[in-house]
C-alpha cells in the first residue's frame, strides 16, 4: 500500500514533521511518502494563504495518480481543496481536520479543538459544524502562536498549547483534545500526559484512517459531487491544470475511474 501525506504548505520543516508523524502508525508494508507543493505559501493561516495552497496540492495529488498512490491525507486543519483533491483521486482522501474530529468521538463524549491563531478558528467551527460534531464540540481555543513558531523553543509553544488543553478541559467540559494544526503532530503524546485526557493529532489519525479504507477497498463516491471534473481548458497560470478527457479504453480493460490534470 502506498499512501502520500501532502503538507498543502511549502516549509520543508514541517513537511518532514507531518511524514515523521504518519509512517510513525502507518502498519506493516505501507509505504508513507511526505511531499509539498512546488508553489504555494510557507504556511497556512488565512483564507488567501488557503486559496493560494489548493493547485499546489492538486498538483501532488495528479503526480500522486500517475505514480499510483493508493490514498491521500491533506496535513493542514482546514482541510484546504479536500473535495476537489476527492474528484481527481482514485483512492480515499482524508482532511486530517475530519479525521480527527471523527476519532475524538470513538473515544470521548465531547472534544475541544486547540489551534494557532485567533483568526483561523472560524474555519475550524465552520468545519465542526459541516462534519456534524456541533454537539459533541465544546470550543475552539487559539494559542496565538504562528505556525511557523511551533518549533521554535524559545517560542514556548509547548507549554502555551498544554495550557490551552487544559483549560479546554477544566473549563469547557471537553472529554479529548483535538490539536488543530499539522504542526503540532509531535506533541501528542506528552500533551495527553500532561492534560490527562486524550489529545489527538488529525495526521496520525487521517493515516491511519485512509490505511483502513484502502483495506477496506473503500474509494471515494464517483457520483454527484465527487465525479470526475468535466474536461475544460485553463488559461494563464493555471493552464497545467487543464483536464483531459480519458483515452479510449482498450476492449477487455477496465476503464479508469478519474480524468486528470495536466501538471
Amino acid at each position: 500500500m502506498h499512501l502520500r501525506v501532502i503538507n498543502p504548505n511549502t516549509t520543508r520543516a514541517m513537511t518532514d514533521l507531518v511524514g515523521r508523524a504518519a509512517r510513525g502508525v502507518a502498519g506493516p508494508g505501507t509505504l508513507v511518502d511526505a511531499v509539498q507543493p512546488t508553489m504555494g505559501p510557507a504556511s497556512i493561516e488565512s483564507h488567501y494563504e488557503e486559496a493560494l495552497a489548493v493547485p499546489g496540492l492538486l498538483e501532488q495529488v495528479a503526480l500522486g495518480e500517475a505514480e499510483g498512490v493508493d490514498g491521500y491525507v491533506v496535513a493542514c486543519f482546514g482541510d484546504p481543496g479536500l473535495d476537489a483533491a476527492r474528484e481527481l483521486a482514485r483512492g480515499p482522501v482524508l482532511g486530517i481536520a475530519q479525521a480527527a474530529m471523527h476519532a475524538a468521538t470513538m473515544v470521548a463524549r465531547r472534544f475541544g479543538i486547540v489551534t494557532t491563531l485567533g483568526r483561523t478558528t472560524g474555519r475550524a467551527r465552520e468545519l465542526v459544524d459541516r462534519y456534524g460534531f456541533a454537539a459533541a464540540c465544546t470550543g475552539v481555543r487559539a494559542c496565538e502562536i504562528p505556525v511557523l513558531a511551533l518549533e521554535d523553543p524559545a517560542s514556548g509553544a509547548r507549554d502555551r498549547v498544554a495550557e490551552h488543553c487544559r483549560r479546554a478541559v477544566d473549563e469547557d467540559g471537553a472529554d479529548a483534545v483535538v490539536l488543530g494544526c499539522a504542526g503540532m503532530a509531535d506533541l501528542c503524546a506528552d500533551l495527553s500526559d500532561r492534560v490527562g485526557v486524550p489529545v489527538l493529532d488529525g495526521v496520525a489519525a487521517a493515516t491511519v484512517l485512509v490505511q483502513g479504507l484502502v483495506t477496506l477497498g473503500a474509494r471515494s463516491s464517483t457520483r454527484g459531487e465527487y465525479a470526475p471534473p468535466p474536461p475544460k481548458a485553463m488559461a494563464g497560470l493555471l493552464a497545467g491544470f487543464e483536464v483531459r478527457a480519458p483515452a479510449p479504453v482498450p476492449a477487455g480493460e477496465r476503464p479508469a475511474q478519474r480524468q486528470h490534470a495536466r501538471v
